[in-house]
């Protein structure tokens, strides 16, 4: 009796002129972009803790004795290359230096008499009209007229050297790590001014097991691992030390750094990842996983549709994860996890 008023309203319809309604199937589900997981050849990693250091670090000495006159830069500060981080009283200096300038001119006047007496001797000579001790003694005085004058010359750019000193300046650009001596203290040749270090070029310093030095030696390959893994800085130059440790029983291995801005900062700690061997890997992209609080996982697409699948991942790879276990190489993992979701939802 229900489908009595269903009836009517078709041959209404129909009397109308209409066609009555087709039902329409559901949209199928749209297709989802999937990338099928391959195995890739890579590195077998051993991942160890190093500290950073300053390659360029240094603690200027004073080269002449003096007052401490000024010191422009204080601990933390930035010091460009060439400027002047102590500078000295110099009026013993300056004295020094006068002195010796005044040695040269007398040195250099004596020079020009003794070299004129000989060229006038010996053109004398040349005529035989003076005798040959004559010559030999004018010969004399100018060859000792220009030893005068050569030491007065070195006198003299050792004083001016002196002056100098009393302004000490930056080796390279930098950070004042540690001022040894305030304004107003006297200072002697040796002792310590100021320390700095630059941070331009960087290195890492790590101890290894001697388990693994040979590989280690062998390959000459590490990187820096950043972020948890989502920054690597690959090494200029692996260097291990030819020795170990007597107590501890590591190598030590010197990582240089490219000259780049790393972020890093002498003092720090980092992870080293070095290559010791070669290994499979799988590796899905970071925008691929799905993750519930501590637990990870994909969206494997096969035949029978989506599914939801755990996974345990190793190291990350700059915007990839290496995945340990619950994938195969040859699966179709989906893209993009919340497109999956919704087809997951609509099935």
């Amino acid at each position: 009796m229900r489908a009595a008023p269903l009836v009517m309203v078709v041959l209404a319809l129909a009397a109308c002129g209409g066609s009555p309604p087709v039902a329409t199937p559901p949209s199928a589900a749209p297709a989802l972009d999937a990338f099928v997981v391959a195995s890739e050849r890579a590195p077998r990693e051993r991942i160890w803790d190093g500290v950073v250091e300053a390659v360029n670090q240094a603690t200027l000495s004073a080269q002449t004795a003096g007052r401490v006159l000024e010191l422009p830069y204080d601990v933390d500060d930035y010091v460009p290359a060439g400027a002047v981080v102590v500078r000295f009283t110099d009026v013993e200096q300056q004295a020094g230096q006068r002195q010796a300038r005044a040695q040269l001119a007398a040195a250099q006047a004596a020079f020009r008499e003794a070299q004129a007496d000989f060229e006038r001797i010996s053109g004398i000579y040349a005529w035989r009209l003076v005798a040959k001790a004559q010559l030999d003694a004018a010969t004399a005085r100018r060859d000792a007229a220009r030893a005068a004058l050569d030491a007065a010359d070195a006198a003299a750019r050792s004083s001016a050297e002196q002056v100098d000193y009393t302004a000490i300046r930056a080796p390279y650009s930098g950070i004042v790590v540690r001022r040894h001596v305030q304004v107003g203290e006297a200072v002697r040749p040796g002792q310590p001014l100021i320390s700095g270090l630059s941070l331009g070029q960087l290195r890492v310093q790590v101890d290894v097991p001697q388990s693994d030095i040979a590989a280690i030696r062998e390959r000459r390959a590490a990187t820096l691992v950043l972020d948890g893994g989502a920054r690597r800085i690959a090494a200029r130059e692996v260097v291990a030390f030819p020795y170990a440790d007597p107590q501890t029983h590591t190598f030590k291995v010197r990582i240089e750094l490219p000259e780049a801005e790393t972020g890093l900062h002498p003092g720090m700690t980092v992870k080293v990842a070095f290559a010791v061997g070669e290994t499979e890997r799988l590796l899905v992209p970071d925008t691929a996983l799905v993750r519930r609080g501590e637990v990870s996982g994909v969206y494997v697409v096969d035949a029978a549709g989506v599914t939801l699948r755990q996974v345990r991942l190793g190291h990350r790879f700059d915007a990839r994860w290496e995945v340990l276990s619950g994938l195969a190489a040859g699966e179709r993992v989906a893209s993009d996890p919340l497109a999956a979701t919704r087809a997951l939802a609509a099935r």
